[in-house]
């Protein structure tokens, strides 16, 4: 395949291209895992999303081959997996308890926030690096990941007040180290 990129790739798959759907998940499969991990404990649960997140990129790629919205395939394939997770943890909550949430983060910047902070450079990235990990989360579901207030909540096990509050917080906090 070479150095084709993650849009043309979607865009191969989109024509039923086998191998560039399995150079697609080579190539995302093993950040997207991380990333369930940091937010689902459950291996099952990571699982099934990974599964159910790329039979839908095989069955829906036309959808985002096809569509002159901007946006990349990587946040397009993250949208897909981030709602299929919200998915589950509210299957599992209706049919039992809710998944364990997983642990929180350590110290060390994960890899997830290495990567968002080298997306988002300047003085922007200096102040998402700035925030508290609650409200960066928030942020980062609500803004980045494109969820709802009702799915971000179910993702973090947070109330959706307390997701409203911490995204206000964040809003408010960003504006000040942007001033």
């Amino acid at each position: 395949m070479g150095t084709v990129d993650e849009e043309r790739l979607v865009r191969l798959v989109a024509r039923g291209d086998r191998a560039a759907f399995e150079e697609l998940y080579r190539r995302t499969a093993p950040w997207m895992a991380v990333r369930l991990r940091r937010r689902c404990a459950d291996e099952q649960i990571v699982a099934e999303v990974m599964q159910e997140t790329y039979l839908a990129v095989w069955r829906a790629a036309g959808a985002f081959a096809g569509s002159s919205v901007g946006g990349t395939a990587v946040g397009w394939l993250w949208t897909i997996a981030a709602r299929r997770l919200v998915d589950a943890f509210r299957r599992r909550a209706h049919h039992a308890e809710p998944p364990a949430a997983a642990a929180p983060p350590d110290a060390a910047p994960a890899a997830e926030e290495e990567a968002l902070a080298g997306t988002v450079g300047g003085d922007v990235g200096d102040a998402l690096r700035d925030l508290a990990p609650e409200l960066r989360h928030v942020l980062q579901a609500l803004v980045l990941d494109g969820l709802s207030v009702r799915e971000t909540a179910v993702l973090l096990g947070l109330p959706e007040g307390t997701v409203k509050t911490r995204a206000r917080r964040a809003r408010i906090a960003m504006r000040k180290a942007l001033a």
